[in-house]
């Protein structure tokens, strides 16, 4: 390899690796890092976010990301299946509408009707970020399922294989890298709109930053955002390597 080669390799490797080295030293020992965040409010004020542990709401925050993304992941793999197949081929309009209710509607409005059915807490995000997580996941896998390659597909067809072993064999193998790009981009959006969970009292990074816009404190709002932003860079990236080892798996890269 060349030396521009290696350092386009390199360089955002090491930059990624320094990047998760800093968010576990500062949601481990966020006292270290009260120098730097000092100039940012005003005096007397608390520099680190004072009203719980940071990690543990961190790992909260990534608790909700997650159990909403499986769920999601789930339902919008099994919609995209059914509505490829011959017999579910007339739901596939009244499947994009489901699972488009999630964009069309705001998390806060979702969060605002949930409310009332299931209480606050995390059970309404968790309801959020499942319709919020639900369009990618489907059409990347609709999009996988119906552009699979033809001689492959006839290849397993005369080999014998019924449409279920077709299915479980070949056809979700080779979808699986554009599956797992879906998956990504709902956890991103997740992370992001995890967020607004703390409007309805559930434990995300979103209350360090209202806390901070309570307070004025300019600390606490740039804690909680960066944070967030970290976690969504550092899982995008480590999704995206996935992506590619499987796309790899399945020749297909």
């Amino acid at each position: 390899m060349t030396p521009t080669i290696l350092v386009s390799i390199w360089v955002p490797r090491l930059l990624r690796g320094l990047l998760l080295v800093v968010l576990l030293a500062f949601l481990l020992s966020p006292e270290s890092f009260e120098s730097l965040l000092k100039p940012l409010v005003q005096p007397n004020a608390p520099a680190i976010y004072n009203q719980g542990s940071l990690l543990t709401i961190t790992l909260l925050h990534l608790r909700t990301v997650f159990l909403a993304t499986v769920a999601a992941t789930v339902i919008a793999v099994l919609l995209a299946i059914l509505v490829t197949r011959p017999f579910g081929a007339e739901f596939l309009p009244l499947s994009r509408s489901l699972v488009n209710i999630g964009q069309t509607f705001p998390p806060v409005a979702v969060l605002a009707l949930s409310v009332p059915a299931v209480g606050f807490g995390e059970k309404p995000t968790l309801i959020a970020l499942f319709l919020y997580g639900l369009l990618p996941i489907f059409e990347n896998t609709l999009t996988a399922l119906t552009n699979l390659p033809r001689p492959v597909m006839e290849a397993a067809k005369g080999s014998g294989m019924t449409s279920i072993q077709r299915l479980l064999k070949v056809e979700l193998p080779l979808s699986l890298p554009v599956i797992v790009g879906g998956i990504r981009l709902s956890v991103v959006i997740g992370l992001a709109t995890a967020t607004i969970g703390s409007t309805v009292a559930a434990k995300t990074l979103g209350e360090v930053i209202i806390a901070g816009l309570q307070s004025n404190n300019l600390a606490f709002v740039l804690q909680g955002g960066l944070i967030v932003g970290a976690l969504a860079v550092l899982i995008y990236d480590a999704l995206g390597a996935v992506e590619a080892m499987l796309a790899r798996r399945a020749g297909l890269a």
